[in-house]
């Protein structure tokens, strides 16, 4: 059966989160080598450079019949500086905090921030269909993460206000693209946007830090290349093609794959276990999704 123009951008988008994922458990697999959250995130950046940057040169050559008004060349920058690298930096941050698990609970909330942004910005109503699907995979959600709940001390307020920053910033970096990509495209605009982040997180390290980049096992070098692969370069591109075909607001409920795909990944690779509780709320966020698909 062949896939419709917004199916396909399901899946894409569905693969693209997944991806995502997977960074926060490479986080915390980097952070048992006593690594900080800047050089961590520089090496991600370093590692996806080169690739931004030659595929924006790239997409700069073929489009010299198209090229960046002053105010999107403002808009390109702000969205870099917001989405990839606040965000990244204030997620990094606050795994060292909380357990990769609980940050992809805190960091669903961006599905109502990237709707309520978008209400207030675009003057654009939610559907009903989308907040019957918040509302189910928020239920999911909380009670696949029932036990992580319990955390105590400042510690953990201070990793939960991080990643709250990052949702928000995250969310507002959605909204903005979804009125940027059509203008530029999917590859030129996430190109751009992501060879802005690396230069500011570039800036970030040298103002911030020594040069304890050149200092690391060759463990960390090697989780900072799969993060810059696996779940920054490739996941980027098909998130931004997912907004393309879906729009921000319904891309941003299938977020909530996520913190699923964390618990599968994180029970793996980092040996936690998974309970009844969490295979519960699995299926009530995948029916959640699913939601999305009703017609009337």
């Amino acid at each position: 059966m062949k896939l419709s123009y917004k199916a396909w951008g399901s899946w894409i988008g569905i693969a693209g989160i997944v991806m995502f994922s997977a960074k926060a458990v490479m986080v915390k697999l980097g952070y048992r080598y006593d690594v900080d959250a800047v050089t961590l995130l520089l090496l991600r950046m370093l590692f996806a450079m080169p690739v931004y940057a030659y595929i924006a040169f790239r997409e700069t050559k073929k489009a010299k019949a198209n090229p960046i008004t002053k105010k999107g060349l403002f808009s390109i920058v702000g969205l870099g500086f917001v989405g990839y690298y606040l965000a990244s930096y204030f997620d990094f941050y606050g795994l060292q905090f909380i357990s990769a698990s609980l940050e992809r609970l805190i960091l669903f909330v961006y599905p109502t921030l990237v709707i309520f942004i978008t209400a207030i910005y675009f003057k654009k109503k939610p559907s009903k269909i989308q907040l019957y699907a918040i509302l189910i995979s928020y239920i999911g959600i909380f009670i696949a993460f029932a036990d992580d709940l319990s955390f105590q001390g400042d510690r953990l307020w201070i990793g939960v206000t991080s990643i709250f920053l990052s949702a928000l910033t995250y969310a507002a970096y959605l909204v903005g693209s979804g009125a940027m990509i059509p203008k530029l495209g999917a590859v030129r605009f996430t190109a751009y946007a992501m060879t802005v982040s690396c230069f500011m997180v570039i800036i970030h390290y040298l103002f911030m830090n020594d040069l304890e980049v050149f200092n690391q096992p060759w463990q960390v070098y090697a989780i900072g290349f799969a993060m810059a692969m696996v779940s920054t370069i490739i996941p980027s591109f098909l998130i931004s093609e997912a907004i393309k075909r879906l729009g921000a607001s319904t891309f941003a409920i299938y977020g909530s794959i996520g913190p699923i795909s964390t618990i599968i990944l994180a029970m793996v690779v980092l040996g936690e276990k998974i309970d009844v509780f969490q295979i519960f709320g699995t299926i009530v966020v995948i029916f959640g999704v699913s939601v999305l698909n009703i017609r009337k």
